[in-house]
C-alpha cells in the first residue's frame, strides 16, 4: 500500500453507472468511503455492495458518502446497481489509473492461479480530504458494519 495514514486522498475523476463524471474534491468537507472492489456480480463484491445498501440508513444519518470503483464499465454498474437497488455511485476505473494510483492494483491467486487485479480495500477519508483509514483485505459481510463502527468513533 503507497498510500499512508494522514496523508491527502488523491484527486481523480471518474464517470459514474449513470455516465456523470464524479470527482474525489466535489465531496471535500464530507467523509467518504472511497471502496475498490474486484468485479460488478461477483459473489464477494455483490454481498459487498449489498451490505452497504442495507447500512445506508445509517451511512446517511452519519453524513457518509460512498463512491465504489472498479475497472468495471458503466454499463456494467448501471446494471449492477439496478439490479441490487444501490443507492451510491459506483465508478468505472477501465483504464486502471486510479487503482494503481492508490495501490490496489496487484497479483492476486484464486483456484491455485495467479492473475492481475483489485485487491478488495477501502479508505476512510475525513473531511479536510485526509485518509484516515484503510481496511485491507476486506470481509465483505461485515465491512459497512465495520466502517459505521469506526467513523462513529472518529466523529
Amino acid at each position: 500500500m503507497n498510500l499512508p495514514l494522514g496523508k491527502k486522498a488523491p484527486d481523480f475523476s471518474l464517470p459514474d453507472q449513470n455516465g456523470k463524471q464524479q470527482k474525489l474534491s466535489d465531496y471535500r468537507g464530507k467523509w467518504v468511503l472511497l471502496y475498490f472492489y474486484p468485479r460488478d456480480n461477483t459473489p464477494g463484491c455483490t454481498k459487498e455492495a449489498c451490505g452497504i445498501r442495507d447500512s445506508f440508513p445509517e451511512f446517511n444519518q452519519l453524513e457518509i458518502t460512498v463512491l465504489g470503483i472498479s475497472t468495471d464499465s458503466e454499463a456494467s454498474h448501471a446494471k449492477f446497481a439496478q439490479k441490487y437497488r444501490l443507492p451510491f455511485s459506483l465508478l468505472a476505473d477501465k483504464d486502471k489509473k486510479i487503482v494503481k494510483l492508490y495501490g490496489v492494483w496487484g497479483k492476486k491467486k484464486f483456484l491455485g492461479k495467479e492473475f492481475m487485479g483489485t485487491k478488495r480495500t477501502s479508505f476512510l477519508i475525513n473531511p479536510n480530504g485526509k485518509i484516515v483509514k484503510i481496511y485491507e483485505q476486506v470481509k465483505p459481510d461485515i465491512h459497512a458494519q465495520e466502517v459505521l463502527e469506526d467513523l462513529a468513533k472518529l466523529k
